[in-house]
Order: C-alpha cells, then structure tokens, then sequence
C-alpha cells in the first residue's frame, strides 16, 4: 500500500482523490493519531494560504470548463482540439467537479428527453397556443 503524503491529504480536501482512494485515507486517518496530525497541519498551511501558481491554479480551478462548454461537449458542438482537451480533462485528469458537473447535465439530458417530459411540453404548447392567438 502506498504511503499517504501531503500531497495526497491536499488532494483528499480538494476532494480530487478517486473514491477508493479517497476511502483509504479515511480509514488511514481513523487509526493514526500522527496523520490526523499531519492533516491537521497541511489545514493549516492551507489556511495561511500558499500562493504559488500550481496551488491558486488548483484552488480556482482554472483549467476546468465551464459548464456551458461542458453542455456543448455533451453535443459535441465544441472545436474538435477543445473537445479532445474536456475529454482529457474529465478521463485522464478526472477532475471530481467537472465529472459532478457532466453527470448532472447527462441527468437533465436524459430528463428532457423523457416522454412525459415530450407530453408536459406539447400541453403547456397547446394550452398557450390559443392564447397567442387572441
């Protein structure tokens, strides 16, 4: 079993650990008295703010599209290299927020595709459309 370092804490608060890994280090954390210890000081560090590039970069999550290109990636509507780039985002990277973010929109998707979705739709259209008339 590999050792758990700072960076992997770091990464479990960011919340950017797989959930197998990211149930390891819980349960590390359980029995270890010196890695509470050490979370409790990577916190802290944290708390003071560390300002390199790679941590404000990580933090704003600068490299992560937005949701609306993450829609467009749904449809493949986006420029073929920037829809590459979003697909090795969400697979290679495997940012946690934008899987969260493309699991919604896959939701919604879905949703509104739905046949009582189709059917709600053409009666609130039909309803309306008398009024439009008038």
């Amino acid at each position: 079993m590999t050792e758990i370092t700072r960076d992997t804490l770091r990464a479990y608060l960011d919340d950017a650990l797989s959930d197998a890994e990211t149930a390891r280090v819980e349960q590390a954390l359980r029995g270890s008295d010196s890695l509470r210890g050490t979370l409790k000081l990577v916190l802290q560090e944290r708390d003071r703010g560390e300002h390199s590039v790679g941590a404000v970069w990580r933090r704003h999550r600068l490299t992560c599209p937005t949701r609306e290109q993450l829609g467009s990636f749904l449809l493949q509507a986006l420029d073929p290299d920037y829809q590459d780039y979003v697909e090795f985002h969400l697979k290679t990277v495997a940012c946690p927020f934008c899987q969260a973010n493309l699991a919604d929109l896959q939701a919604r998707q879905q949703e509104a595709a739905a046949p009582h979705t189709q059917q709600r739709r053409r009666r609130f259209f039909q309803s309306s459309a008398g009024l439009l008339q008038k």
